[in-house]
């Protein structure tokens, strides 16, 4: 269940709004990077120590995709750098850190840096940032002791029915457990196929990826992060050259490959990139091309880790 009682937390004043709730003042749309973005970390504190709340969940994790629709451009490392390891370890559906972390991520998404992630503890406590410097907390309580005091620090903190970012109004992609039935039908592929290719996303919009075989499977299986998103495709193809042949003439593809010291990575590109690409690519192992279109994909297998006891928590 969602909180009870939810707040939409801005530096935007109410009476700065016509009658469509659309707001006509002369505030920025963008973070400070000052005292006011310091002022929101501390309304977000004062609402969560009301609540008696000093970690929060990690939910549908993301960062910056190939394309961007922040105010500010993305920053290396997303605005997880310092948080996080370079390779995202912990940044995933269901990892608990403390609130000075959480924190931080809600700085990373107020100045658009790249990352973004729902911030919550099950009915409890929710933190979602929006565009435009909009951030929804939800509490169990009404708190007045923190509504005053985001009033105390120059903020505006409006009773909302729910927060537009709630997960309950958006439909989940992939509802199939990767169980052990999943992971049957990926032992059935490599035996006919020998090998295949495993997209590993942890995070959305990024991915790790690894080549199956029936002898690495038990391996690759130990290292995969908490609640990714798992597709199985097809193997890369060795004639790379090959492959290069096959891109369209216009479009977006994701490019994969993998380099003689085994390292895979990919990027999506459209025709202008296919120069640079293949100078990239020269001396690779294998490659493949995948539509990045969802109604033009068709992998073999798909689906999403459960808990440890078996419950099926990620909302992909």
């Amino acid at each position: 269940m969602p909180p009870s009682f939810v707040y939409r937390i801005t530096k935007y004043d109410p009476a700065d709004r016509d009658e469509h709730g659309h707001y006509t003042g002369d505030e920025d749309t963008v973070s400070d990077h000052g005292p006011v973005e310091k002022a929101y970390l501390a309304a977000i504190t004062a609402f969560a120590e009301a609540s008696g709340v000093d970690r929060l969940e990690i939910r549908e994790p993301s960062v910056a995709g190939f394309v961007h629709f922040g105010v500010e451009p993305p920053v290396e490392g997303h605005g997880l750098g310092g948080l996080f390891p370079a390779d995202l370890t912990g940044y995933h559906d269901g990892a608990e850190v403390s609130l000075p972390v959480a924190l931080e991520l809600v700085r990373a998404m107020l100045r658009d840096n790249g990352a973004w992630c729902r911030l919550e503890i099950g009915g409890t406590f929710t933190v979602h940032v929006g565009y435009d410097q909009y951030v929804y907390v939800g509490t169990d309580r009404p708190s007045t002791e923190a509504v005053a005091r985001t009033r105390e620090l120059g903020l505006f903190a409006e009773p909302m029915t729910t927060s537009p970012y709630a997960a309950e109004f958006e439909e989940q992609e992939v509802t199939r457990p990767a169980d052990e039935d999943f992971w049957t039908g990926v032992r059935t592929e490599l035996a006919s196929r020998q090998t295949a290719l495993l997209e590993e996303a942890h995070v959305r919009n990024a991915a790790r990826w690894h080549r199956l075989t029936a002898e690495n499977l038990d391996a690759v299986r130990g290292r995969l992060s908490p609640r990714a998103l798992l597709t199985v495709w097809p193997d890369m193809s060795p004639d790379v050259g090959a492959v290069l042949a096959t891109l369209p003439e216009e479009g977006y593809e994701e490019f994969v490959w993998e380099a003689q010291d085994g390292t895979i990575s990919h990027a999506v590109i459209d025709e202008t990139d296919y120069q640079e690409l293949a100078a990239l690519v020269v001396g690779a192992r294998a490659a493949c091309v995948l539509p990045t279109y969802l109604d033009e994909r068709h992998p073999l297998l798909c689906g999403v880790l459960p808990d440890r006891d078996g419950v099926l928590r990620a909302r992909w």
